[in-house]
């Protein structure tokens, strides 16, 4: 099973232009595709429905979408009808297989004065999978604050954990005559998660290395997948600043494929396409067996 994420920066690439079709072709053939900053009426990109767009470029995938956050972008009465638009950036799931059930996770958030702070989300997909119902997230935190994506990775970390007790988007579906959802303790987290390998950030997902044993696979604790099989995590870029391309202090590592620690057997590769243009991130795929 194939599974990529991808930070699309709301379709426009490293050549300032704006283009969907190539964002498509460089994730088509995943099964599974975790977006983020998808948006809706954003005046960055000429207020594009990014959301009909892509599901117009990809018909054989189904999907589900969550903004976080919606904000008035001049909603008014046209011909005596009501025409709503609203600015919406979130994330997206589309999936090759059905999605059983999905929710939308609000991240803790704190006001900002002098930096802009969306109000960031994690959306959840249980989705069926040739060897049983897992669990994708698709993660956007916080890019200017490590102290929130901290509070940030706590809460989702501790959400993801308790999905087997709390029963994720429903449960007592009997009482309606619907079998009830699967509750896998088996999860993805696929996104931007804005922080660097080995930062306080980064530890607080994966747990801090022993001297001598490193990092063990804990119930607890995520593993960054691109540190198992024949990955090599040396080096990875995810992120190139298009107006200082060439700068390596603007070259960073952001985006990542966590998974839950009983998944790490199952990892056969991770990396990154370093030919896509689409956005100022890059695809970074996860290969599971």
């Amino acid at each position: 099973m194939k599974c990529v994420t991808y930070n699309i920066q709301y379709g426009i690439g490293m050549d300032g232009r704006y283009d969907l079709s190539r964002i498509a072709d460089a994730v088509r053939g995943a099964d599974l595709i975790a977006l983020q900053e998808v948006s809706r009426n954003n005046p960055q990109n000429a207020g594009r429905d990014m959301v009909a767009e892509l599901r117009h470029l990809l018909p054989d995938y189904f999907s589900i979408y969550g903004a976080p956050y919606s904000v008035d972008m001049g909603s008014a009465l046209e011909n005596g009808r009501a025409v709503d638009r609203h600015f919406e950036f979130g994330n997206m799931i589309l999936s090759k297989t059905p999605v059983l059930s999905s929710r939308n996770l609000l991240l803790p958030r704190s006001r900002t004065f002098d930096r802009l702070n969306l109000q960031r989300g994690a959306l959840e997909a249980l989705v069926a999978t040739p060897s049983g119902a897992v669990r994708f997230y698709s993660v956007h935190l916080d890019h200017t604050s490590p102290s929130e994506r901290i509070d940030q990775i706590r809460y989702l970390v501790a959400k993801v954990l308790a999905y087997p007790s709390e029963g994720g988007a429903v449960t007592g579906t009997s009482e309606m005559g619907f079998p009830e959802p699967p509750r896998p303790e088996e999860f993805v987290l696929m996104g931007d998660f804005n922080l660097e390998p080995g930062g306080s950030e980064y530890l607080e997902m994966t747990g801090i290395p022993d001297v001598e044993f490193g990092i063990a696979r804990r119930a607890g604790h995520p593993v960054d997948a691109a540190t198992l099989g024949a990955s090599d995590p040396a080096g990875r870029i995810t992120w190139i600043d298009p107006k200082r391309p060439d700068d390596p202090a603007r070259r960073r590592c952001l985006d990542y494929h966590f998974i839950h620690a009983s998944l790490a057997p199952r990892v056969k590769r991770c990396w990154i396409d370093e030919t896509a243009v689409g956005s100022d991130h890059r695809p970074v795929w996860l290969e599971l067996g």
